[in-house]
């Protein structure tokens, strides 16, 4: 990855550009020069390095939910009371459709559960190129509505629900929100960190951050020439929520952006789409700081802020 942190436009905090340095000497090979199964051993390899210490939290149980062609979807459930029934949150984790898992997101998911006090599901939706699109908004969707008709078997309370996560699973947990509203599921949060929600990645963002700060543009048209099946999926709402007709209506959201991300303009979009919808949104903007900052909290003081913006923003809707 080649660096420029010298940009004037790029306005990097202290921290962050130390963590681009420590990438730029590391001389890690770039995702899109890989192979799907050797970028998921990369992504995991490094995944913990620039992370908070791993939260202890009362309960950790490994699940199975079943998607609509009887496939087992593992899933992980974290809750900060072993007996209490709480409300809950499912978790998608980011990748780009490709890349990741719970285990790479276990420690975000565990500070979420401990911090908001609810408990998170996290779900290993099946991943491109093997699995394509539509399957994993599929997968998602399939473990939204399990979670409705299973949920107090397992101590939570189905009438909270939140579905939230980071870049591409914030694409989907976006999607998913509008699936749940049209089906008449009741969810009381989205929550978006750094969502892809345009069609073609052809903002000023993109532009702007194009090479040099975490996410590049050609690791981007890797991931999704990988999850893509043609131009048509493209103009999905399920892949770009923007594109969706009618968003009045859909859960309250709570967007968190970075200011340097490839992707700030669409989220922003997506939140002025909402609000003129009539649907109550939070918006944070961390200044300074790069996609992939939420897993970087043991060097960005930013990530630990977020980290308990976000647990505000669940305790607030969910209790």
């Amino acid at each position: 990855m080649t660096q420029d942190i010298s940009a004037p436009a790029w306005s990097l905090t202290p921290a962050m550009a130390m963590v681009l340095r420590g990438m730029e000497r590391a001389a890690r090979v770039p995702l899109h020069t890989l192979s799907p199964s050797q970028a998921r051993a990369a992504y995991a390899a490094a995944c913990d390095v620039l992370e908070v210490d791993r939260p202890a939290v009362a309960r950790v149980q490994d699940l199975s939910i079943p998607a609509r062609d009887a496939t087992a979807l593992p899933a992980r459930l974290y809750a900060p009371s072993a007996d209490a029934v709480l409300p809950a949150l499912l978790y998608l984790h980011g990748g780009g459709f490709t890349i990741g898992s719970i285990q790479t997101h276990d420690i975000l998911c565990r500070t979420l559960a401990q911090r908001s006090g609810c408990a998170v599901v996290a779900l290993d939706y099946r991943l491109a190129p093997e699995h394509p699109f539509p399957t994993a908004i599929h997968d998602t969707c399939d473990a939204l509505a399990w979670l409705v008709a299973q949920g107090t078997s397992l101590g939570l309370d189905t009438q909270r629900l939140a579905v939230g996560g980071d870049s591409a699973g914030g694409t989907l947990a976006a999607a998913s929100a509008l699936w749940a509203r049209d089906v008449g599921l009741p969810l009381a949060l989205q929550l978006l960190i750094y969502p892809g929600t345009c069609a073609h990645q052809d903002t000023p963002s993109h532009a702007r951050y194009a090479r040099g700060l975490v996410l590049e543009r050609a690791t981007v048209d890797w991931f999704f020439g990988n999850y893509l099946r043609s131009l048509a999926d493209r103009e999905d709402w399920r892949f770009a929520p923007l594109l969706a007709d009618d968003v009045e209506g859909v859960a309250p959201a709570h967007f968190c952006l970075a200011e340097l991300d490839p992707l700030v303009d669409e989220g922003l979009l997506y939140a002025d789409r909402l609000r003129m919808a009539g649907v109550a949104v939070g918006l944070d903007i961390y200044q300074g700081v790069t996609h992939e900052f939420i897993k970087m909290g043991r060097a960005l003081p930013e990530a630990r802020r977020a980290h308990a913006d976000l647990a505000q923003a669940l305790r607030a809707a969910l209790f």
